[in-house]
């Protein structure tokens, strides 16, 4: 796991970028948020979707809700980003549509909107 600290707006994001998958379960999830939030001291996380199991981003194994819920529990605002052009799920992309809405989980094509989008300097 990449881990680096972005300074914007005031605010300090956690970039995450790993080839490996990291979060694979709410377990494996947890511990990338207990190690991120100790390491780096951020409460705001972007990650490469590359390091989320594809079983995430199928809506039907209730593992988006469980694990996002362990985020928001927590009181960390993430990001992940990467190309979901690929995901043709009528119900994932009005997920993400939904969740780009509000203030704690987002989808962003790359890093650099995730950066903006959790320091408060994405466009409206």
């Amino acid at each position: 796991m990449n881990t680096e600290v972005v300074r914007k707006n005031n605010t300090k994001i956690a970039v995450v970028n790993s080839d490996e998958v990291l979060i694979a379960d709410v377990s494996s999830a947890l511990d990338v948020i207990m190690t991120v939030k100790y390491e780096t001291g951020c409460t705001n996380i972007a990650m490469n979707k590359e390091a989320i199991t594809k079983d995430f981003f199928v809506l039907s194994t209730c593992l988006a809700g469980e694990i996002l819920q362990k985020f928001i529990n927590y009181g960390i605002r993430f990001a992940i980003y990467g190309d979901f052009s690929g995901y043709t799920s009528k119900p994932l992309r009005d997920f993400m549509y939904e969740s780009n809405r509000g203030k704690d989980i987002y989808f962003q094509p790359d890093v650099s909107s995730a950066i903006d989008i959790l320091s408060g300097c994405a466009a409206d």
